[in-house]
């Protein structure tokens, strides 16, 4: 149905994924505006994509539990509130397989990066915890789950 919007809507959600992890990692923080932006393109990428209505509905359901289960990371401290939102709203673009594989991925890009931290938090002997700019595991992680179908087999939807 949205043969020409697609990869017009994909590349605003890279863009998107792109600002957020460059504005994380200078900040630590992730405009709501952004995330915002995120969640509210992933309609037209429903209607692009003839989702059904029930198809939708698991969408929407996925992308609860995976900002619930991130929101008990946040209450412990463990991630950052745009982190979680952001993570959310990517939920909501693709199907429940290709969100697991999103995950998975942003877990081995945010370990490696909260090595690469660790790592020079101890070559500079700080004694300060360092906050790890998560938000780019998360963008690279979805800029991988959209960019390559295979990763996250866009026809399970």
């Amino acid at each position: 149905m949205g043969g020409i919007v697609v990869p017009w809507l994909a590349l605003a959600l890279l863009l998107l994924l792109l600002l957020a992890g460059i504005e994380d990692a200078r900040t630590r923080e992730i405009a709501n505006w952004k995330n915002a932006a995120i969640a509210l393109l992933a309609l037209p990428w429903w209607w692009a994509n003839d989702l059904s209505g029930v198809d939708m509905a698991w969408q929407l359901g996925v992308a609860l539990i995976v900002f619930a289960l991130f929101f008990a990371a946040f209450v412990a401290g463990q991630m950052g509130g745009g982190d979680v939102k952001m993570i959310a709203a990517l939920a909501l673009w693709l199907p429940p397989g290709g969100v697991l594989s999103m995950l998975m991925v942003m877990s081995l890009l945010g370990g490696g990066l909260t090595l690469l931290f660790l790592a020079d938090r101890w070559r500079r002997r700080a004694a300060q915890v360092a906050e790890i700019p998560y938000g780019i595991a998360i963008a690279v992680a979805g800029m991988l789950a959209i960019a390559n179908p295979f990763l996250t087999h866009f026809g399970d939807v």
